[in-house]
């Protein structure tokens, strides 16, 4: 498990795809060329991501796009994506942010995964599960949600942002609520 500072900003994205040309036909994306996807996505993301924040980012950053990666503000976390071939990033991170808490004032744990998943560590109990790879095509279940670039516009979610749409989620099933809040 993972601890970051809550004095910071946090931000979550997954499937950038930088350089894939068939994303655009596969996924509909309002691009005429890769070249337009790729300085639209650098554009999005720098506008609102300051050098010292911290982003996740879920898989499938692109093909041969070092040099794009490198235009990217922020510190970079990655998990590894099923296009992600050469990397040696996890395929999970399991993070806590300090101070950020649930209605029962039990640390928020939050799961990454470039897949989505059914059941994931502490669902049960209120555990958020952020997930890509689904291009906005597949619900949420429980407190889970795809960040993918395809479902914000091709912006990253902040992690108010992130708070908030779990908000309008419920729990597949909320052991807290049998066991006093824990």
């Amino acid at each position: 498990m993972e601890f970051y500072n809550k004095g910071k900003n946090y931000f979550f994205t997954s499937d950038t795809e930088f350089n894939h040309k068939n994303i655009i036909k596969y996924c509909n994306r309002p691009f005429n060329s890769i070249e337009e996807m790729n300085e639209t996505i650098i554009s999005n993301w720098n506008s609102i991501i300051k050098k010292k924040d911290i982003v996740f980012h879920l898989g499938d950053v692109g093909r041969n796009c070092k040099t794009l990666v490198n235009q990217l503000n922020g510190i970079i976390y990655f998990v590894k994506g099923n296009h992600d071939h050469d990397s040696s990033d996890p395929y999970i991170r399991e993070i806590q942010i300090e101070g950020l808490k649930d209605e029962y004032c039990n640390k928020q744990l939050i799961v990454l995964c470039h897949y989505s998943m059914r059941s994931w560590n502490k669902s049960h109990y209120g555990a958020y599960h952020i997930f890509g790879h689904h291009h906005g095509k597949l619900d949420s279940y429980g407190l889970s949600f795809d960040c993918g670039m395809d479902t914000h516009n091709f912006y990253p979610y902040s992690l108010d942002e992130i708070c908030d749409k779990m908000k309008t989620l419920k729990p597949i099933v909320d052991f807290r609520k049998e066991n006093n809040g824990r």
